[in-house]
């Protein structure tokens, strides 16, 4: 069986859930050679407490939770329902409506969760966007416009802006890779199945389905630990056998490098860890080109220099945004030729991979800007490319904070 259609030994997500049951069919991934990305299970009520097995009445045949790997790095609990199936009970309504939608933009607004890993990389991909869509306007529009161009305008004010994004962006890539590193292996299904009293006895029980944020075991459900254990992270276990760790004996699960061990049998087989490293390494080539822009530097170097050290690692670091981007894209897909439209994260690598290939494009042609029609193409490239990035990174700032998505079936 190709890695992609079973979890490995022990990495099963909440293999230990009482109310959670893998459905093996539906696990899937990508590309066979790494690990699933996607996998379906049928929760069932608890009663593992009793010692007793789940009726099938307890089997509410029109809800399935939904994990997928990026989800989980981002403390998603994905529920789908099938709202044409009649069941007694309540089911919480999509996600995908628009009062749901004017919520999650409302929440944008006014939630501020610090302690969220997942909120601090979008926020900060955001704001080094903003800050690239500055530079963009400062490098761009003398060419379409001249008469608006002041002193300094593209050596101090693109240089400087240039250099601030470049390093934002890098922070940004040092916290994607943390949360990468330190995603919950042990699975959290975040939703509470339970049986509402009163129903006629005839039709079973009436299953209500709610979100269950006390026995989140995801990193933000923990305020006082950036990317440590959730609240019940004392849940996750350390496997010997691999030296694989879900929670060092403290509780807490916060890493700054997996060992050499768990790269090997984990992490290089994980595609969202491969996407955040690629990110990461991109990134820090692409600082290099921020710094060398910056006044007193730029303006001092020859044109073989200058093409080196700084358009060279404009070229790297954006080739590295769009493997990136087309990676975070492939995670959300059951197959890597199946786009997954209905996934708020395939849309978000979408609009990265796009802003990749701008940055990239304003790298290759740079060399030639000293011709004025190469030069309108490569600062144009930085400005549409920069605004891609924007829209991604602002759809990850609302799905950073729709912690509990319900889909249709």
């Amino acid at each position: 069986m190709p890695r992609n259609a079973q979890f490995q030994p022990g990495k099963e997500p909440a293999q230990h859930h009482p109310g959670l049951q893998l459905r093996q069919k539906h696990v899937s991934g990508p590309f066979s050679f790494l690990n699933p990305t996607w996998a379906r299970y049928a929760p069932t009520l608890e009663h593992a407490d009793q010692g007793l097995e789940p009726t099938p009445a307890a089997k509410p045949e029109h809800v399935e939770h939904l994990w997928r790997s990026r989800d989980n790095r981002k403390g998603r609990h994905a529920l789908k329902v099938d709202y044409r199936v009649p069941q007694p009970g309540t089911t919480p309504p999509p996600t995908s409506g628009l009062k749901a939608t004017a919520k999650g933009i409302l929440r944008m607004a006014t939630c501020v969760p610090y302690w969220d890993v997942s909120y601090l990389v979008a926020t900060s991909f955001t704001l080094g966007s903003i800050v690239w869509i500055i530079n963009a306007f400062f490098v761009w529009l003398p060419i379409v416009d001249p008469q608006t161009q002041f002193a300094g305008e593209s050596l101090v004010g693109g240089g400087v802006s240039g250099f601030i994004g470049a390093t934002i962006f890098e922070v940004g890539s040092v916290l994607l890779l943390l949360e990468a590193i330190n995603a919950n292996q042990t699975g959290c299904f975040g939703w509470a199945l339970e049986a509402e009293l009163g129903k006629d006895e005839g039709s079973g029980p009436a299953i209500e389905v709610k979100p269950n944020k006390e026995d989140c075991g995801h990193h933000h459900a923990n305020r006082k630990n950036l990317v440590g254990a959730g609240t019940h992270g004392s849940r996750a276990h350390y496997d010997a056998a691999d030296g694989y760790v879900t929670s060092l004996p403290n509780g807490k699960s916060f890493r700054w490098l997996p060992s050499l061990t768990e790269l090997r049998t984990h992490y290089l087989h994980e595609l969202g860890f491969l996407a955040s490293l690629i990110q990461f390494i991109a990134a820090t080539v692409f600082w290099i080109a921020g710094f060398t822009g910056l006044p007193g530097i730029s303006n001092h170097m020859s044109q073989n220099l200058t093409d080196g050290i700084y358009w060279v690692p404009q070229i790297v670091g954006g080739f590295g945004f769009i493997l990136s981007g087309l990676f975070f894209t492939l995670e959300t897909q059951k197959k890597w030729y199946i786009p997954a439209f209905h996934v708020l994260g395939w849309h978000i690598g979408a609009w990265n991979f796009v802003g990749g290939i701008g940055f990239t494009l304003c790298g290759a042609l740079g060399p030639a800007t000293m011709h004025s029609g190469v030069e309108y193409q490569a600062t144009l490239a930085t400005f549409w490319g920069s605004w891609a990035f924007m829209i991604g990174s602002t759809l990850q700032w609302y799905e950073s904070l729709e912690k509990y998505p319900v889909e249709k079936a």
